[in-house]
């Protein structure tokens, strides 16, 4: 209950009302009759804190009335989001029961109830909880939906404390981030047209058992916060992970069958059928396999999207109003045709255009348009002119399309840019490849090192799924002059998180064909110098002919394509009655276009895919052509590169590393290393070589080139030498010599070149010692001991001294060469 005070005990800020002035003190804590933004929303979680009953609740347009059990309104003028928010909604459960009899669960009204969204998604022991607040005002200047999604995999949802030097969760990783464009790229085609308010979903992994997958739950969750928040979004969608082990596809695959999995493929669909988001890689899995686990992802996602929308209805609240961007009058889009139309149509029509001075062109006609609209429409903004003359440009461009099948270049639907390949650019480079495609150009590197030059995941990643370590990996770089602008270049530029995404989607399409087991770790760089569409897919092109200049012993050539849409949707129905499927996209055609569909595979099969769409969903048929599409110029493209380089160099170059393995016995594998590693040390600092134990008796060693090598093995031989030693007689009594005093025992050596080898306090004395000093033992002393022989796992001597504490014969052997001491 609230605390009853008299008059006289009401504070300063109390009696003058917050911000308004007004309060009253009759006996009870109460609150201004109006109130400001800021102190509503204090007023609000007060409420949320204390056991203030609220009895009656209503959201007008403009204004919050609220009832406390005195009966008392209260009116918030300026504030009724926050309010109708943070009142305390019912907690809703719902669950889904997949195809494979496992449970998904979704849980709205219990965690963060603030955000306009929440909802919790749990999959077996794996839980997410993903919260989507938007602004209630737009930025003036935005023409786009300005959406963040961050996922983050906290490490105690796996029971651990981060490895890092501060013990807390620092930056984004790689896995966050690609799981992030996944999530957003499943949302935002289903955002309304015209809605531009800065919206952020935020996903926080709660738990995670090891086996189920918290990605795609990931998408689920945020298709659930999104639906039952006020937030205007035409969900739900649904996502599943579908795998394919023994020709058998399985959906939702857990850890365990991931790792024998051919194929990795991520659905996101709607209730209509329609796919919104495809992301895959694949062991060049066969086209119609992975036709087939497309369309059985669709239907799962049927199940889970109906029960996002039940959940919508039980929990959900209404979808609030906005304003979308203001479009030009009929008389302001007139103007813009009447003075544009011809210009532009013939700017479209001239195939002598590059990208260059066709992008001057039209931005030539947009200045002209502009300038004289500004002078006939005074009283219209000129953000409204400029969104218009877009609207228009992109109209036009897509009717040239749609009616006369006409491409800006000139090309047909299904023509390929023409392509031009080169390899050995550089002699110091282990592996290089140039491949142009119309106007982009990439440059691929390939640079060999040693195993222990893996990249190696954060254990946080490894326990959601990611592997241990990559031998090969991909590192692609955009910079500005690529698409002739300014900007960051190198470290200081940050790689941002299309440049991880375009990377890792061209390694996904390469490295099935990169062997495993192969004895150096590959950093393959993949440089845009000319960008004009498709330059991820033109990294697995260039990629693939550095790998074969470098001699990898890649199993098949890959290449990669990008395919795209053009449609016109029926304005009733909002289903699409036309449309035409171009290969090899430019870059205009993919901003103006509706879809961005990457594949990349071999002759045989599919090894990646990554598809974006603009439209809120696109039909199986549609997807089932761009295949198809994409496998035909995917064929034609490999056809071309073979012309250049068919297979991996087999004649070696001088720059190339070596690797070998070197078999070193236990009994001189001390020897081998060194006192404290000085031998292995000292390789490393001379030659440039580096060892990496296999096991315990086998080393790999990398050297840069033959040179190095040649020079290690001869500085290996002379840590091996082997001078003439005595043999030594089993069961013999010689003189040894300590070198040293440890706790454990002393190290003696029985001939001048030995390696010194500890004589154990168990086999000092009858008596128990707990350090060799009590029994008077001191350095440079020569004890008699007893010679059993070497240990056939170690290698080390077996010698005693215990064993002559009682009386025995023997004539004792001094192999040191020098009198001994008694």
């Amino acid at each position: 209950m609230l605390k009853h005070f008299s008059a006289n005990r009401v504070s300063g800020k109390e009696k003058r009302g917050g911000i308004d002035g007004r309060s009253r003190a009759d006996g009870y804590a109460c609150w201004p009759m109006s109130v400001s933004a800021v102190s509503h929303e204090r007023w609000l979680r007060f409420c949320l804190h204390s056991d203030l009953k609220m009895s009656a609740v209503h959201v007008s347009r403009s204004r919050l009335y609220s009832r406390n059990l005195f009966g008392t309104q209260y009116r918030s003028g300026r504030f009724n989001r926050l309010g109708a928010t943070c009142i305390a909604r019912h907690e809703s459960t719902v669950h889904a029961t997949l195809s494979s009899g496992k449970k998904l669960e979704f849980q709205s009204g219990k965690y963060a109830r603030f955000a306009d969204g929440s909802a919790v998604a749990s999959f077996g022991e794996t839980a997410v909880l993903v919260t989507a607040v938007s602004k209630p005002k737009s930025s003036p200047a935005a023409s786009f939906l300005p959406l963040t999604v961050d996922y983050r995999q906290k490490a105690a949802a796996a029971g651990r404390i981060p490895t890092n030097f501060l013990r807390r969760e620092l930056g984004t990783s790689e896995r966050e981030i690609l799981t992030s464009r996944m999530i957003d790229r499943s949302l935002r085609p289903l955002f309304p047209e015209g809605y531009f308010y800065e919206t952020q979903v935020v996903c926080n992994l709660l738990s995670v058992d090891g086996v189920n997958d918290p990605e795609v739950l990931s998408i689920n969750a945020a298709s659930a916060a999104l639906a039952v928040s006020d937030i205007p979004w035409n969900g739900p969608v649904a996502a599943v992970r579908m795998g394919l082990v023994d020709n058998e596809v399985i959906v939702n695959p857990t850890r365990r069958e991931m790792a024998k999995s051919q194929l990795n493929l991520v659905v996101s669909a709607t209730l209509q059928n329609l796919v919104v988001m495809l992301e895959a890689s694949a062991e060049n899995v066969y086209q119609q396999d992975f036709l087939k686990a497309i369309k059985m992802g669709v239907k799962e996602c049927q199940t889970i999207a109906r029960t996002v929308e039940t959940l919508r209805k039980e929990a959900g609240k209404p979808k609030r109003e906005y304003v979308s961007l203001q479009s030009g009058s009929e008389e302001l889009l007139s103007a813009i045709k009447l003075m544009s139309e011809n210009r532009l149509r013939a700017i479209l029509r001239d195939f002598n255009h590059d990208k260059i001075s066709r992008d001057v062109a039209i931005s030539t006609v947009r200045n002209d348009v502009m300038e004289k609209l500004k002078t006939n429409f005074p009283e219209t903004d000129a953000m409204i002119i400029s969104e218009s003359f877009n609207k228009f440009f992109k109209e036009l461009f897509r009717k040239l399309i749609l009616d006369e099948e006409i491409r800006c270049d000139g090309r047909k639907l299904t023509d390929v840019r023409k392509i031009s390949c080169d390899v050995d650019l550089y002699r110091p480079l282990h592996g290089s490849a140039l491949f142009q495609r119309g106007q982009t150009q990439v440059v691929c590197t390939v640079a060999f090192d040693s195993p222990e030059s893996a990249l190696k995941s954060d254990p946080i990643s490894i326990l959601m799924g990611g592997l241990k370590a990559k031998n090969f990996f991909l590192h692609y770089e955009f910079p500005p002059y690529a698409t002739n602008e300014t900007g960051k270049v190198g470290p200081g530029s940050n790689a941002g998180r299309r440049e991880l995404g375009h990377g890792a989607l061209a390694e996904k399409g390469l490295r099935p064909i990169v062997p495993s087991d192969y004895p150096f770790t590959i950093r393959l760089t993949s440089e845009v110098l000319e960008s004009n569409g498709s330059s991820s897919m033109a990294s697995v092109c260039g990629g693939s002919l550095a790998l074969m200049d470098a001699g990898v012993p890649i199993s098949q050539p890959a290449a990669g394509v990008a395919i795209g849409l053009v449609s016109r949707t029926n304005p009733e129905t909002q289903q699409i009655e036309d449309y035409r499927i171009l290969t090899d996209l430019l870059g205009i055609e993919d901003y103006l276009g509706d879809m961005d569909f990457k594949l990349a595979g071999t002759k045989k099969g599919i090894t990646a895919l990554q598809a974006d769409f603009k439209l809120p969903g696109v039909p199986l048929k549609i997807i089932m052509e761009s295949v198809l599409q994409a496998s035909d110029a995917k064929s034609h493209i490999l056809d071309i590169m073979a012309q250049t380089i068919n297979k991996p160099r087999k004649d070696k170059k001088e720059i190339w590393p070596i690797s070998e393995k070197l078999q070193v016995e236990a009994h001189k594998r001390a020897k081998f290393i060194g006192l404290g590693g000085a031998n292995l040390k000292k390789l490393t600092a001379e030659t440039g070589v580096q060892l990496t134990a296999i096991d315990e008796s086998t080393y790999s060693i990398f050297a840069p080139n033959q040179s190095a090598m040649d020079e290690a093995k001869e500085m290996i031989e002379q840590f091996m030498k082997e001078e003439k030693v005595p043999e030594l007689e089993f069961g013999a009594i010689y003189k040894a010599r300590i070198v040293e005093l440890k706790e454990t025992g002393v190290l003696v050596t029985l001939y001048p070149t030995m390696v010194p080898t500890l004589l154990h306090n168990s086999q000092l004395d009858v008596r128990k010692v707990a350090h060799p000093s009590a029994l008077g033992l001191e350095v440079g002393q020569d004890i008699s001991i007893k010679y059993f022989g070497r240990d056939p796992v170690s290698g080390r001597m077996r010698l005693s001294r215990k064993v002559l504490q009682s009386p025995a014969s023997a004539i004792v052997k001094n192999l040191n060469g020098t009198p001994s001491s008694s």
